[in-house]
């Protein structure tokens, strides 16, 4: 399956509690985990932390997370269903953020550096996590996708919050009046 990208509206949508786990289910985490593998063979520099069930065209409250957010031969993901956020906690960090979704675009995006969430594994059992630094911002970032937000929704108005990898690899700024102010890739609904 192919990884949707913006201006697409399916990512703008909020998505279906999934309630009952099912063998459909396990699927469209096997799907999942599966195209985000691919992704990432096909960008070197970048890892496939995470991804959501929207990203996929799909609108169910299900998400996958890397087990090793640091390791890249590590390739196992833990998948959480209707997961939410009880609460957020710590200070506000700002740090580069990239998507699945939002092609060569990342974007240094404030986020809370705690986190408590409620989801249930793919066997049915509930679990709360407490959560702190990379796993925090990356469990946000992907729940916010169920909700329809982007994490270029958070940074829209700060011209220097807007990034890019390089051809080396590395994060440099790009010129937000040129690449971000106006672009209807990014941000389709505005005039």
């Amino acid at each position: 399956m192919d990884i949707i990208t913006t201006p697409d509206p399916r990512l703008r949508e909020k998505s279906k509690k999934v309630n009952k786990i099912t063998d459909e289910t396990r699927e469209i985490v096997d799907k999942m985990v599966k195209a985000s593998l691919e992704w990432e063979e096909e960008h070197p520099y970048e890892l496939s932390a995470a991804m959501a069930a929207p990203q996929l065209g799909i609108n169910q409250r299900i998400i996958i997370i890397r087990d090793d957010l640091e390791d890249k031969k590590n390739t196992s993901f833990t998948a959480l269903i209707d997961p939410k956020v009880i609460k957020t906690e710590g200070k506000i960090e700002k740090d580069h953020e990239g998507c699945l979704s939002v092609p060569k675009i990342y974007g240094l995006v404030p986020r809370p550096y705690k986190a408590r969430i409620k989801a249930k594994i793919l066997d049915g059992t509930e679990v709360r996590i407490k959560t702190a630094g990379t796993l925090t911002r990356t469990l946000l970032h992907e729940i916010d996708h169920l909700d329809g937000i982007l994490f270029i929704d958070h940074i829209k108005d700060d011209k220097d919050a807007w990034f890019e990898l390089n051809e080396k690899g590395d994060i440099v700024p790009i010129d937000y009046d040129k690449r971000v102010k106006g672009n209807k890739e990014l941000f389709p609904d505005e005039d």
